[in-house]
């Protein structure tokens, strides 16, 4: 993966692409959990949603390497 994508004229980092995925896969893991009902066994549902980007986003980072 190229350390900088070229986006028109502005150069964003290669990372970038991997925070999308991640946003998608959190927003169907989010459907899923409200869907079956997990966010009644959570604490703090969005600190959850938060880990749970942060681990997805991680897991694709380790991924690529």
């Amino acid at each position: 993966m190229p350390r900088e994508i070229a986006l028109g004229d502005a150069l964003v980092p290669g990372l970038l692409v991997l925070f999308v995925l991640a946003l998608l896969a959190l927003w169907l893991l989010d459907w899923l959990a409200g869907r079956f009902g997990l966010y009644r066994l959570v604490w703090h549902p969005t600190l959850f949603r938060l880990a749970a980007f942060v681990c997805v986003f991680g897991a694709f980072a380790l991924f690529l390497n």
